[in-house]
């Protein structure tokens, strides 16, 4: 009886480290001197004329300039310049896009009254059918305004903008060096971390084109917005420049 028991524990075990075993399958670690175009797109200026403000009364203007490449980490700068700010939005689009696994960057955030880095994630297919038909992961949204607090959001047709699927986390001292975002996405569901602690899981009971855009693939985005509907409106000009670091990105699957 006791053999069948511990031949019972060590199939469960092994099925079980089959089933959560992972392979690295891209990792991004920002070493040299640029960011390799082989993975990455700048997406440049204030959204116009397509979406102004980047659909979300955002202040800032995206440069080529206001990033760099140290010591192995990517440092977005923002900036105050005369009357307008500068920052960087950097994306992974038709280069690395992924569906399901999971997906990790540790970066630590700017603060600040009107600053909002996001790590996130779009559907591949927004070019024909719009946002927010296309799906979006928000893994790591930080607003400067709500200062120890991590956000985390989904949006879909069903529910996008000011989403229902969403999960703010207080988290004291967020700010304070760096820290580890991630998602864990299957078919099933999406769960979220912050420093390998579960903070929201997404599983609607009905899947389908409006609730559920997550069974395609979706390439990576990295930027500081300023202002706008959710990091805004009011904006501390005192604070500038600000950096965003992020040490790597890895994805397993």
């Amino acid at each position: 009886m006791k053999r069948i028991l511990l031949i019972l524990i060590f199939v469960s075990n092994f099925s079980l480290g089959q089933k959560n075993e992972r392979r690295l399958v891209w990792e991004e670690n920002f070493n040299g001197n640029a960011l390799d175009t082989l993975s990455w797109n700048f997406e440049l200026g204030n959204g116009c004329p397509n979406v102004c403000g980047w659909g979300n009364n955002e202040r800032q203007i995206y440069t080529k300039d206001n990033h760099e490449l140290k010591d192995g980490f990517l440092i977005i700068n923002t900036k105050k310049e005369a009357s307008s700010y500068t920052s960087t939005r950097i994306t992974t689009a038709q280069k690395k896009e992924f569906q399901y696994g999971r997906i990790e960057a540790r970066a630590k955030v700017p603060t600040g009254k009107g600053i909002w880095p996001a790590f996130w994630m779009l559907g591949s297919n927004i070019k024909t059918v719009g946002w927010p038909k296309c799906g979006e992961i928000d893994i790591l949204e930080y607003v400067g305004k709500e200062p120890s607090t991590v956000f985390t959001t989904l949006h879909t047709e069903d529910s996008h903008g000011n989403s229902v699927n969403s999960r703010k986390t207080t988290i004291v001292g967020i700010e304070e060096g760096f820290h580890l975002y991630a998602i864990d996405w299957s078919e099933e569901k999406i769960d979220f971390f912050v420093d390998n602690k579960l903070v929201y899981s997404f599983y609607p009971k009905e899947k389908n084109e409006k609730t559920w855009p997550f069974d395609q693939k979706f390439f990576i985005l990295l930027n500081v917005a300023v202002g706008g509907n959710f990091g805004g409106p009011e904006v501390d000009d005192t604070i500038f420049p600000q950096q965003f670091s992020i040490d790597y990105i890895k994805v397993y699957q």
